[in-house]
């Protein structure tokens, strides 16, 4: 079966049915006036808002093991199923989340990207040698908007990411307030408030997506992470002050992939010809090929990797909006040949991944409802 055969693959949403909707909205909803053509989802008028992110917190996980979350189970029939975008994965969701952009165009595109003036691969989720951040995501944030118009925000999380590459090109404009432990989360999350209930107050919440990755998302281990969570959510949702709302998001999903399922490249010399560089990540690698190898690199990948996944050039996946719409300076950073597995298959690569990589049996970043699909639970304010 070739790739056309396997029909289109899923256009993420990246306006008010995706996760770029849900800080424009939340801001909406605090009174800052929208864009004239700004389509958002209507979230009642609130004095001040909190957003927790549950990194790794799918909405398909979330509907089947909800048995481990029975306080945010009972927000399920209010919640609005959203698209995280391709990829799905926690470097390009961060950026659509914090910018309210597509990835074509706020240009954070993958876990491992091309430095296209270097010639060389880094990684967007620790930034390691990276360029730049304001420089390599220049647009403004929710933040810093909402910061021009005097309404503050801060940022609740490990202090690790105060100040880090990813947070400055994301996230930039929330005052930072360092909480390792989540024993001391809400605490933070609740002194902020009280200094200031008018503002919009962010939380990360990463063991969960840290759980599914070591232990896969059908674990025991899995459960017991969002059992932690939903019980300090709860907590938190009943200690707010008066008109403030709470609501909760994901930045991705997450999918099992047994080892025996993955494919390595360095025992595949027909797939490994003509790629120069390897990036993307397992679920969906990011092909940049030696100079004029593009047809005979796609042409390899569609035959071994059908119809287990979707195999396009940069300009297909362009012209079909995976990214949303492109902008110039961002095109370059986009594999030649671009990949998105649907079938239980991932792409490894001894040569080039890291042990902790190659070591993750949850993993994420394709285009199945699995790994996109995202919710938005909310608690109206009091």
């Amino acid at each position: 079966m070739t790739d056309q055969e396997l029909g289109s693959a899923p256009r993420p949403s990246y306006g008010s049915g995706g996760l770029a909707g849900v800080l424009p909205a939340v801001a909406a909803s605090l009174g800052v006036p929208r864009g004239a053509a700004e389509e958002l989802l209507e979230l009642p008028p609130a004095r001040g808002a909190v957003v927790v992110l549950v990194d790794g917190l799918g909405y398909e996980l979330l509907h089947r093991r909800g048995g481990h979350a029975p306080y945010l189970r009972t927000l399920l029939s209010g919640a609005h199923r959203l698209d995280a975008g391709f990829p799905s994965t926690t470097a390009t969701s961060m950026g659509t989340f914090g910018t309210g952009l597509p990835p074509g165009s706020h240009g954070l595109i993958g876990y491992d990207v091309l430095l296209p003036e270097a010639d060389r691969i880094f990684n967007e989720l620790n930034w390691r040698h990276g360029p730049d951040p304001q420089a390599w995501q220049p647009a403004a944030t929710v933040f810093e908007s909402l910061a021009a118009l005097g309404v503050p925000s801060t940022m609740v999380g490990p202090g690790y990411f105060d100040a880090s590459g990813l947070t400055r090109a994301a996230l930039r404009g929330a005052a930072f307030r360092a909480a390792d432990a989540p024993s001391d989360r809400v605490p933070a999350v609740l002194a902020a408030l009280a200094r200031e209930p008018r503002q919009l107050v962010y939380l990360y919440w990463g063991e969960v997506d840290r759980a599914g990755h070591e232990h896969g998302c059908e674990s025991l281990a899995w459960g017991a992470a969002v059992e932690e969570a939903d019980a300090a959510i709860r907590v938190l949702a009943r200690s707010l002050p008066p008109g403030v709302a709470l609501y909760v998001t994901a930045d991705h999903g997450m999918i099992d992939i047994p080892f025996e399922d993955r494919i390595d490249l360095s025992t595949e010399p027909d797939l490994d010809r003509g790629v120069r560089h390897l990036g993307g990540e397992p679920r969906a690698p990011m092909l940049y090929v030696e100079p004029g190898a593009t047809a005979d690199v796609l042409a390899a990948w569609q035959a071994r990797l059908a119809p287990r996944a979707h195999v396009r050039t940069r300009e297909q996946v362009m012209d079909e909006g995976w990214f949303g719409p492109v902008a110039d300076r961002v095109a370059a950073r986009i594999g030649d040949v671009v990949v998105a597995c649907v079938g239980r298959v991932a792409v490894v690569d001894p040569r080039r991944h890291g042990t902790t990589l190659l070591s993750l049996l949850g993993l994420h970043g394709s285009v199945t409802s699995q790994e996109v699909a995202v919710p938005l639970l909310r608690v109206d304010p009091a």
